[in-house]
């Protein structure tokens, strides 16, 4: 079975999950029909060996376990083989993804684990938020979908904005902005995204756009949802600025 231990573009079959659904074999896209796509993103997020009784019942909930299971051996039978090589291995009565595939999730996992053992004195590598970028499979609406893109929309927003604070405290100001806004992007009512824009901002000693991002945090909250900033995020441009927020400059 794959491991986290694997690096982008070290095994010659790749699945994308982030953004939009691919399978590419030496770089080149493989056309893959929908019950396939399915199949394979769902041993894709599964990430370990799982019954063909499970796999059919989640991907044809509607059918009954024999119509569920012929379906199953058909869709496997017709996923294509790249370079003569199979996308899927059979585990006695399980089914999983061979160990020639490599998922940009699985990769994208271990760069959010890498961010989480950073130190406040290192210096990290701001390229590392390239596969932190895009949700899991946004078009998709399946149950078993999202559950899944939930909780790697959290992991990948905490990344960021961790990754975005040791950007900032390195000095490295240009990139910890790029990364806190996109965390802002990934959820624009997100307030502990706006936050690290803020602190960047800050910490360049630009006070008008500290208070410009700031402002548009609560327009956005407010017409979202009716509510105001908490006093965090208050006291932060309080603290910084020495006057009252939420009251323009004279």
């Amino acid at each position: 079975m794959q491991t986290y231990a694997i690096q982008p573009g070290q095994l010659p079959v790749r699945i994308q999950l982030l953004g939009e659904f691919g399978v590419y074999h030496s770089r080149a896209p493989v056309r893959v029909r929908q019950c396939g796509q399915r199949l394979l993103a769902f041993l894709g997020l599964s990430r370990h060996p799982v019954t063909r009784s499970r796999i059919a019942g989640t991907l044809w909930p509607e059918s009954s376990a024999a119509q569920a299971a012929a379906s199953l051996r058909a869709t496997v039978s017709r996923l294509p083989r790249p370079g003569g090589m199979s996308l899927t291995t059979t585990h006695d009565a399980q089914l999983a993804l061979s160990d020639q595939v490599e998922v940009d999730v699985w990769v994208c996992e271990e760069q959010i684990r890498r961010l989480r053992e950073i130190s406040p004195e290192s210096s990290p590598d701001g390229t590392v938020s390239a596969l932190l970028n895009s949700d899991l499979l946004p078009l998709w609406d399946q149950d078993w979908i999202l559950l899944e893109r939930e909780r790697h929309r959290q992991a990948r927003l905490h990344a960021l904005e961790r990754l975005s604070a040791s950007l900032r405290r390195a000095g490295r100001h240009a990139e910890a902005l790029d990364v806190a806004l996109t965390a802002v992007a990934g959820e624009p009512l997100r307030e502990s995204a706006h936050r690290r824009v803020i602190e960047v901002h800050l910490a360049e000693g630009n006070p008008a756009e500290a208070l410009r991002q700031y402002g548009i945090y609560r327009r956005v909250l407010q017409e979202e949802l009716g509510l105001g900033p908490s006093d965090e995020i208050r006291q932060l441009i309080r603290s910084a600025l020495g006057r009252p927020d939420d009251v323009p400059s004279a």
